[in-house]
């Protein structure tokens, strides 16, 4: 496990860019990356800096209300999806949004927010992410 310390939304962010710039490049076989932390930890800041790390453009807000965006990775075939399970409270829920034909696309990368709730559904070799509050503004970003 890899522990990070992070004292501001754009280190979080930066922390995030790299690891994002280290499984595009290397063409990494763990694409579905779980993050938890309670409410404004900074899951959102950490997926807006992974998806600078792939080249993506686009402006990343939280899918809270529609519960998952996809973001086209430029100069590769895949998509980025940024799903957000904060508002889900059955796993049934789960097999109407199409969420394991995602996970199962290898052309996907997938951030999914508040992932506990989905852990079942998870593939083995998903990448987790907790970030938690520490003392003042700190966060600590724990990566297994």
């Amino acid at each position: 496990m890899a522990k990070y310390l992070s004292s501001s939304e754009k280190q979080t962010q930066q922390i995030a860019r790299q690891l994002a710039k280290m499984v595009r490049q290397a063409h990494h076989k763990r694409k579905v990356f779980a993050l938890t932390g309670e409410l404004g930890a900074g899951k959102t800041i950490f997926v807006q800096g992974f998806a600078k790390g792939l080249g993506i453009k686009d402006k990343i807000i939280s899918p809270t209300f529609i519960l998952i965006r996809q973001h086209k990775i430029p100069d590769t075939t895949q998509t980025l999806y940024h799903i957000d399970l904060y508002r889900l409270e059955d796993t049934k829920d789960f097999r109407h949004m199409g969420l394991k034909e995602i996970l199962s696309d290898p052309n996907n990368i997938v951030l999914i927010e508040w992932a506990e709730k989905a852990k079942e559904l998870l593939p083995k070799n998903t990448v987790k992410i907790n970030i938690s509050k520490g003392d003042d503004q700190n966060r600590v970003i724990a990566i297994s």
